[in-house]
C-alpha cells in the first residue's frame, strides 16, 4: 500500500508551462458592483501573459450564494482572450468551500487564487507567474507588507494567532500570508489529494511543501462596498483554522493544566509550612472558593477546546460534500467564444 504520491511528472519548465496554462479562481459573494471591472482587468492580464509566455488562461468565477446580481453579471462576461467558467453554489458555503469548488473545476495546469473585491491587484500576477515559470517555484504566495494602518489590538491578535498555530508545528504557516497565491501543476495535484473536509487553505498550501517564495504587497482599497468580515466572523475563522490545522490549542490546554496542578501543589505546601511553623491554620473558605472557581473555569475551557476537535471529527465522519453546484457554465475564447459548454443544474 502506497501512502504517498509521486507528482514529479508534473514538474514545470519554461518549455511546458505554456502548454499547461493557468486557471484563475475567483470566489465572489455580492460583488456585482465591481465584477465587470475586475473581468476587464483580467482580460488585460491574460493578454500580457499570452504575449510574454504564450500562456493560455481561464477564469473560474465561483458564486458563493450571492444575494445580489453577481451571478447574472458573471453569466454575461465575455470570454475575450481567456475562457470563462461560472460555478454557482446552491447556497453560501463559505470561502474555503468556494476555493475548493474553483480548484475542482480548474482545467489548466497551474492555479491562481484571488479575491473578487479588487484588493488583489491583477498587475502583481505577472510577477507571481514569473516566479513560477522563470524561477521554478511551485508555491508563490503573497503577504501584506505591513499592518501599520490596522488597530493595535488587531495586530496583536493576528500575531498571537500565527504564534499559536505555528507552536510546535513542523511546517510553519507564514505570518500575514493570504489566499492570493499561485500553485504550480504539481502543487495543485498535491493539494487536490488532501481528503479533509475542514479545510484551511493557507495551512494546506504550506503543508504540501515544494519550493515556496513570499511576495510582499500593499492591498489595494476595496473597489466597492465594505468587507463582510466582522470581528466576530474573524474570530470564528481563526478558531476554524486553528482546530482544522493545528493541535496547538490541545497542547496549550494540557500545559495550562500542568501549570495549575503545580500551582495548587505549591499552594498546599505553603499551607502546610505555615501550619508547622506558626501553628496557625489558614482560613479555608476564600481560598477554597477561589480554587474551585479557577479549576472549574479551566475545566470548562478545556472541555470547549476538546469539543471543537470532536466536532471536527464528527464532520469528517459524516463525510458530507463540501459544496453543491447549482449551475455551471463555460464560455471559450477564440472563434467558438459564443459556444458555451452548457449549463448543468445537477449537483456536483
Amino acid at each position: 500500500m502506497t501512502l504517498g504520491s509521486d507528482v514529479s511528472g508534473l514538474t514545470t519548465t519554461a518549455v511546458n508551462a505554456a502548454a499547461r496554462g493557468l486557471s484563475i479562481v475567483v470566489p465572489v459573494y455580492n460583488e456585482a458592483a465591481g465584477l465587470a471591472l475586475l473581468h476587464e482587468r483580467l482580460i488585460g492580464l491574460a493578454r500580457t501573459l499570452r504575449d510574454r509566455y504564450g500562456l493560455s488562461c481561464e477564469v473560474v468565477y465561483v458564486d458563493d450564494g450571492s444575494k445580489d446580481s453577481t451571478l447574472s453579471i458573471a453569466r454575461s462576461l465575455i470570454p475575450d482572450t481567456l475562457d470563462v467558467q461560472v460555478v454557482s453554489l446552491s447556497r453560501n458555503f463559505g470561502k474555503e468551500a468556494a476555493l475548493m469548488a474553483g480548484l475542482d473545476h480548474a482545467r489548466r495546469g497551474a492555479v491562481l487564487f484571488m479575491d473578487g473585491d479588487g484588493q488583489h491587484p491583477p498587475s502583481l500576477v505577472e510577477k507571481l507567474v514569473s516566479h513560477w515559470i522563470d524561477d521554478g517555484y511551485d508555491v508563490v504566495y503573497t503577504a501584506k507588507a505591513h499592518r501599520d494602518n490596522e488597530p493595535f489590538l488587531r495586530r496583536v491578535a493576528v500575531h498571537g494567532f500565527y504564534a499559536l498555530i505555528n507552536w510546535g508545528a513542523r511546517q510553519k504557516i507564514p505570518e500575514d500570508a493570504g489566499d492570493f497565491r499561485l500553485l504550480s501543476p504539481r502543487a495543485v495535484a498535491a493539494l487536490r489529494q488532501l481528503p479533509e473536509r475542514n479545510r484551511f487553505f493557507k495551512g494546506l498550501a504550506s503543508w504540501i511543501g515544494f519550493r515556496q517564495i513570499r511576495v510582499d504587497y500593499e492591498p489595494a482599497p476595496r473597489a466597492h462596498g465594505v468587507t463582510t468580515f466582522s470581528a466576530t466572523r474573524l474570530i470564528g475563522l481563526s478558531i476554524e483554522g486553528l482546530t482544522s490545522f493545528s493541535v496547538a490549542p490541545l497542547r496549550f490546554a494540557s500545559l495550562l493544566g500542568v501549570l495549575l496542578a503545580t500551582a495548587a501543589f505549591l499552594f498546599g505546601l505553603s499551607i502546610l509550612w505555615e501550619v508547622f511553623t506558626t501553628g496557625k491554620q489558614v482560613p479555608g473558605y476564600p481560598s477554597l472558593v477561589i480554587g474551585l472557581m479557577t479549576i472549574g473555569g479551566v475545566q470548562l475551557i478545556m472541555i470547549g477546546i476538546v469539543g471543537e476537535y470532536i466536532g471536527k471529527i464528527l464532520s469528517e465522519l459524516k463525510a458530507r460534500p463540501i459544496y453543491f453546484v447549482a449551475e455551471h457554465s463555460e464560455k471559450r475564447a477564440g472563434p467558438d467564444a459564443t459556444a458555451a459548454s452548457g449549463e448543468r443544474t445537477a449537483a456536483e
